[in-house]
């Protein structure tokens, strides 16, 4: 999935140059990936059995690798806008399936595991990366997208035997009756931060390269974008590790403004060494910035927060590159400085999350059914919240212990909930 869906930010340049892309179109088909990632996204959560489909993700991983193939045979804009939206599709049903197989399978073991996991789609970027890297010189584009259809197909074999979850946790019938503890304003500060981060995000991660090639230029872009694979294949396992010292509100608005700086330097001085700064700023942060959001709002009790949070940050990956298009008739420097700017206001939204935030969230409570005075005060523990902790110890979000039935949900990736 790293490489289905991230090549195209390192072959981006070379289709400038070699195919006659337009920095319009260009941007055109980065929306039409995130359109279709969206669009995944929406089917995984209006259709809980597709996650849970190893049919699905079989065929998502055929489609996936067909339209790597399909991008070098044609030069018309429009197929090439099909085939990339396409590609987010299947991206998104791999992502949401293979995340349903990680919570079904590492359930009881170490915390860590899920966030090496979720390193996949680095190792994929920096995969993708290595392989630009190599045929830029000595090949064209049109190679350059059959290779990675070729890496994506050895991927996909190692991917075919995985299995997802067979069913559904099993949940009580009748009337949800419990006492949700009012969290609105919070779980909106979380909302606008990661919509925001959304638009700020795609725009580096769409142009990154190209604008790194338009100061440093020679082997820098592309091996910027390695750097930025490798820097994010660990920061998810980094960023819950850190969840255990300081609070993930804190943790939040900590990435984000360390975001805005990696995406900003590129713009502001030409040079190799902040380029490769850039890439290990923005690598580290993008996925972990995903899982934090995440885990915030699960742990707020919202009703479908990662489900609203996903639909909010596709939303925002669409909206990024309609942005940045009027910005590109110069370079992408303007581009590259706006996205920052966005970042920073999705950091000052994050700001407010610290204000009286609600570390301890009460748990929910079943109905009574009986005369005991007390039966309204003690959970029912036949009912789970739908984000039920399956990775980190039982802690809040100050990396506090407490009590089983109150333990914090965040860093939690539900089956229906995706990243990026």
């Amino acid at each position: 999935m790293g490489i289905g869906r991230f090549v195209y930010t390192p072959i981006l340049p070379l289709m400038h140059t070699q195919a006659g892309l337009s920095s319009s179109l260009g941007a055109a088909l980065a929306t039409a990936n995130y359109i279709g990632y969206l669009v995944g996204a929406v089917a995984g959560i209006l259709i809980p059995a597709v996650v849970r489909s190893a049919r699905v993700m079989r065929i998502s991983l055929v489609v996936l690798v067909a339209t790597l193939a399909l991008m070098p045979t044609t030069h018309d804009g429009s197929s090439w806008f099909v085939l990339r939206l396409v590609t987010g599709i299947a991206s998104a049903l791999i992502f949401m399936i293979a995340v349903s197989a990680l919570l079904s399978h590492l359930r009881a073991h170490a915390q860590h595991l899920a966030g090496w996991a979720f390193g996949g789609v680095g190792a994929g970027i920096a995969l993708s990366g290595v392989l630009v890297f190599i045929l830029r010189s000595a090949g064209s584009w049109r190679s350059t997208w059959w290779a990675a259809a070729a890496l994506a197909l050895v991927c996909a074999v190692a991917a075919w035997a995985l299995t997802p979850e067979p069913s559904p946790t099993a949940t009580p019938s009748g009337p949800a009756a419990y006492r949700r503890p009012r969290t609105d304003r919070w779980f909106t500060a979380v909302f606008v931060s990661y919509f925001l981060e959304g638009i700020g995000y795609i725009i580096a991660g769409t142009f990154l390269v190209a604008a790194i090639d338009q100061t440093a230029g020679g082997w820098v872009g592309s091996g910027a974008w390695i750097v930025v694979g490798l820097a994010a294949l660990p920061s998810c396992a980094v960023w819950a590790w850190l969840g255990r010292r300081w609070s993930q509100p804190t943790l939040l608005l900590v990435a984000l403004l360390i975001q805005a700086v990696g995406i900003a330097l590129p713009a502001v001085i030409d040079n190799v060494g902040p380029a490769l700064i850039s890439a290990v700023l923005f690598g580290a942060t993008f996925l972990g910035i995903g899982s934090i959001a995440l885990g915030i709002g699960a742990h707020l009790q919202f009703p479908r927060a990662v489900a609203l949070l996903t639909t909010g940050y596709s939303v925002g990956q669409i909206l990024g590159p309609l942005v940045a298009t009027p910005l590109l008739h110069h370079g992408y420097h303007q581009a590259m400085l706006v996205g920052a700017t966005i970042v920073l206001a999705a950091a000052l939204a994050a700001a407010a999350l610290r204000l009286r935030f609600p570390d301890h969230v009460g748990t929910m409570h079943a109905p009574s059914h009986s005369n005991n005075q007390h039966a309204e005060t003690q959970p029912d523990r036949s009912v789970e919240w739908a984000h039920r902790p399956v990775v980190p110890p039982a802690q809040n979000l100050r990396g506090e212990g407490v009590h089983p039935e109150r333990r914090s949900t965040a860093g939690v990736f539900h089956p229906r909930g995706t990243l990026k």
